[in-house]
């Protein structure tokens, strides 16, 4: 049997109170159901301070920054999950994908936007769309959530069902990109 791909989900939020991360619990727990290794990337946990360079050309990278970057490399695919603000991605999302570029390369990304109001962030989907393009990474899936506060519960499960069957188109077809794209790279290698 085959090892189970390796898709983390990165909370893109350190703000107080966050609701993001009731969907990015939500997120890892359904990967994990469907066979994944989904370990969730918490930002508040790196402690990355304001990038001054990226990883590749420092020689005293804040551990963290070097935790975050194998974490992302060591990865099959990748969950971000992103609320918006001011119309765009938190600055400390920004901050942390900015210092490292390699590591994107080829790598599917899903992404799930987050916002308290009822268009479920498109905007910051639209950023971070061009954005893992401009890291040459793959954003093969995409998921929107309306109304965090009152779409999921504080238990991180969702009080509307329509999220379990959109979730779970969304890890069908992000799972099915790690698995081409793995394939590819392999044949690649060989």
């Amino acid at each position: 049997m085959s090892n189970p791909l390796r898709i983390p989900v990165l909370v893109g939020s350190v703000r107080r109170g966050r609701q993001s991360i009731k969907v990015a619990r939500f997120a890892g727990r359904r990967l994990e159901e469907a066979g994944a290794d989904a370990p969730l990337l918490d930002l508040r946990d790196f402690d990355l301070p304001i990038m001054e360079e990226r990883l590749h050309m420092r020689d005293d990278p804040p551990p963290g920054l070097v935790r975050f970057s194998e974490s992302v490399r060591s990865a099959d695919a990748l969950v971000v999950v992103s609320p918006e603000y001011n119309g765009s991605m938190p600055g400390v999302l920004k901050n942390a994908l900015d210092y490292i570029y390699g590591e994107w390369n080829r790598k599917p990304v899903g992404i799930v936007t987050v916002s308290g109001g009822g268009f479920g962030g498109v905007q910051v989907h639209n950023h971070l769309q061009l954005l893992f393009l401009r890291l040459k990474a793959l954003p093969v899936a995409g998921m929107a959530v309306s109304n965090v506060g009152r779409s999921f519960g504080d238990d991180g499960e969702p009080r509307e069902p329509h999220y379990e069957k959109s979730f779970a188109g969304f890890i069908e077809t992000l799972q099915w990109y790690a698995r081409a794209v793995g394939a590819a790279v392999a044949r690649e290698q060989a």
